[in-house]
């Protein structure tokens, strides 16, 4: 009995040990803060995700700081996106503005800096936020910042519930 009680513990010992192994081997998401536009100082790479279309809504700007060890790549093909390097911070919040404006339900922007593992300013997202009454919320997106080999990959996508409003429509039977 006693022998079989020692095989169990191994065992989730074990287990216990593998499990903290392989999910601390997982990026974890960056923090983002909201913030104001007087904080964005510097130079930066400017990142227009989206835009692909007049109703776009799975539209962002990224501005990721240059000079530091972080490069920001969007999770998508290249032809989602554009890139501007060496952009100023005032030219790069007036261009992110002027991109991320452009939806007939759009309401106000919404800033936010992305901060590193130690709490480093390692670039800001601006993303719309679009008249609540539209959509049934303001802010439409799901987007995450996780390092990997060296890059900040940045996940966007739209919450499931506007996604399968407009791609499947929203009465349960609907059929496509």
């Amino acid at each position: 009995m006693k022998k079989t009680i020692n095989t169990i513990m191994i065992t989730l010992m074990s287990l216990l040990l593998l499990l903290t192994t392989v999910s601390s081997a997982y990026a974890k998401n960056l923090k983002t803060e909201e913030v104001k536009a007087d904080e964005v100082t510097g130079t930066f790479t400017l990142i227009l995700y989206g835009g692909r279309h007049i109703n776009d809504l799975e539209t962002i700007a990224i501005l990721d700081k240059e000079g530091d060890q972080y490069e920001f790549e969007p999770y998508a093909p290249e032809f989602d996106y554009k890139m501007k390097k060496g952009v100023s911070a005032v030219d790069a919040l007036n261009e992110a503005n002027k991109f991320v404006s452009f939806h007939n339900a759009f309401w106000r922007s919404q800033l936010s800096r992305v901060l590193d593992g130690k709490g480093n300013i390692i670039g800001f997202e601006l993303r719309p936020l679009y008249h609540p009454f539209v959509y049934g919320r303001d802010d439409l997106l799901e987007a995450y910042y996780k390092v990997k080999d060296g890059k900040v990959i940045a996940y966007i996508k739209l919450i499931p519930e506007v996604f399968n409003t407009l791609f499947f429509g929203d009465l349960p039977g609907d059929s496509m």
